[in-house]
């Protein structure tokens, strides 16, 4: 089971119930898919402002950017930081739901800490496929 916490630094979107289980969901299953069945993940909700100073300090990139991992061990597997403007913003650049986009950048977060990343092209559709993969098994889909 994963073990997951939520550090809400933002107010534009609500952190309910559904929203705490969509979290636990995606984590629970890309874990599943990875072949893992433990570990504790933090996330932190920011805003722009936020990433961006966390983006610059540990990236050397002075812009805001939609998500952030900062990987730790096997058994807690790191922290996520997601800018909740970026994710509205590319929910309507997208053409797809809030939660479509939210749900995305958990699952790509989560699998950053899992040691994937997207610098070849090769390494991008590998990440891309695995997103989807979670993503369609829970039926969240670009409507």
């Amino acid at each position: 089971m994963i073990k997951i916490a939520i550090n809400n630094q933002q107010t534009l979107i609500k952190l309910d119930d559904e929203i705490e289980k969509l979290f636990k969901a995606l984590a629970d299953k890309t874990a599943e898919l990875e072949g893992y069945n433990q570990g504790e993940i933090s996330f932190a909700l920011v805003n722009n402002e936020i990433i961006q100073e966390l983006n610059r300090k540990y990236r050397g990139k002075d812009m805001p950017t939609d998500v952030l991992s900062f990987s730790m061990d096997e058994e807690i597997w790191g922290d996520i930081v997601i800018s909740t403007e970026k994710v509205i913003e590319q929910a309507e650049e997208y053409g797809h739901s809030i939660k479509r986009e939210l749900s995305y950048l958990i699952v790509h977060g989560i699998l950053h800490l899992l040691g994937y990343d997207h610098e070849t092209p090769g390494e991008q559709a590998e990440m891309r496929q695995k997103e989807e993969r979670v993503l369609s098994e829970l039926n969240i889909s670009r409507d």
